[in-house]
């Protein structure tokens, strides 16, 4: 558990509804690359937040 210097949470739970393919793809893909979904969500979150990813109309991310 993530915590700051005074020993406060710094991160909270969330949770998401995915396609069952979607699902399978990312955890495929997270281990792949030696990672995990939650630092994949993290880092897409954050990159949108950013302005460095852009959400079409219909949902689908780009680039």
């Amino acid at each position: 558990m993530d915590k700051d210097e005074s020993g406060e949470k710094t991160k909270k739970n969330t949770s998401l509804r995915l396609k069952n393919e979607t699902l399978k793809a990312l955890k495929i893909k997270a281990i792949e690359q030696d990672s995990s979904i939650q630092k994949i969500v993290e880092q897409l979150v954050e990159d949108y937040l950013a302005g460095r990813v852009k959400l079409k109309t219909n949902g689908s991310k780009s680039k």
